[in-house]
């Protein structure tokens, strides 16, 4: 065998082999309906057609999100609470919502998730970072202001990010939610 053999072409998809392709996509990745409809695409771009009717992704996806194989509700909520859980703000967890093709009707439940848990995540990218009441408690202005942009880069809204900034070293974050909240 060959190293350097030149592969074969793939066949041209049909009805059948599109439907396989997204059934093994949804095999292996939590997806969006529009996520697997781009995927289809690209595939159908790269191989060809090779079908008698007109080939209907549209179809495929929506016959996949009927199935429950595929729900942009459940990937919004999954996607916020690892997002969260991280660190990140509820503009960062809209972003990639809406990078992925979540609806805004599919995402609302994610996005109030975002919103419940700002406090708690916006002292776990502190604690992640070591900035704020996690850092080294030096006071250099630049470097406040460093910090302060991460996070709001991080989809934190300044009123929290400056109430995180604010705190007193020497705590957890169990004890700094409270604080911040009264703070807003």
């Amino acid at each position: 065998m060959a190293r350097n053999a030149p592969k074969r072409p793939r066949p041209p998809l049909d009805e059948d082999s599109l439907r396989d392709l997204a059934l093994s996509y949804l095999g292996r990745f939590a997806t969006t309906r529009a996520k697997l409809a781009s995927y289809l695409s690209r595939k159908l771009r790269e191989r060809g057609w090779g079908g008698e009717r007109p080939a209907d992704i549209e179809a495929i996806v929506g016959r996949m999100a009927e199935l429950g194989y595929v729900d942009d509700a459940a990937f919004a909520l999954s996607k916020s609470r690892a997002l969260t859980a991280r660190g990140y703000g509820g503009r960062r967890v809209g972003l990639a919502l809406r990078s992925a093709g979540v609806d805004p009707g599919d995402g609302e439940a994610a996005l109030g998730h975002a919103e419940d848990q700002r406090v708690e995540s916006a002292l776990r990218f502190a604690q992640k970072r070591r900035i704020g009441p996690f850092g080294d408690g030096t006071a250099d202005p630049r470097m406040r202001e460093r910090t302060l942009a991460a996070m709001i880069r991080a989809g934190h809204d300044f009123a929290i990010a400056k109430a995180v900034l604010a705190l007193p070293g020497g705590g957890d974050i169990d004890e700094y939610v409270e604080t911040v909240r009264q703070a807003l």
